[in-house]
């Protein structure tokens, strides 16, 4: 299993399964950010780690930015990554906003590393 907090800071691909405003398969909601995975990666749940994509305004289906943060959901084994593009930085006030469209159902808490 890959530990998701390594990834802090790093520059990384997100290859995009659920990009902006496609819909959730199985349940009734659309995807207000480009939502994907990383590749050779795996998780918690068995599947390659997840990654929200902030600051990009429209669909994609691949990019490589920096994880400044993780959503660890204390009430399920998924961490989610946040990666955004250029350096941009978003405070933790702001991730709960922009990904409250899904984390909403769950209890999370948003770890960043410590300088």
């Amino acid at each position: 299993m890959t530990n998701s907090l390594t990834f802090i800071g790093q520059n990384i691909n997100v290859v995009i399964d659920r990009p902006m405003g496609s819909k959730h398969p199985k349940h009734n909601f659309t995807y207000e950010l480009n939502y994907g995975y990383i590749p050779n990666t795996k998780s918690a749940d068995g599947e390659e780690l997840d990654a929200y994509v902030l600051g990009v305004d429209g669909p994609i289906t691949k990019t490589r930015g920096v994880c400044i943060a993780v959503i660890r959901r204390t009430d399920d084994v998924d961490d989610k990554l946040i990666v955004t593009q250029d350096g941009k930085d978003f405070s933790d006030s702001e991730i709960e906003k922009l990904t409250e469209f899904q984390e909403k159902w769950f209890k999370h808490v948003i770890l960043r590393k410590k300088i």
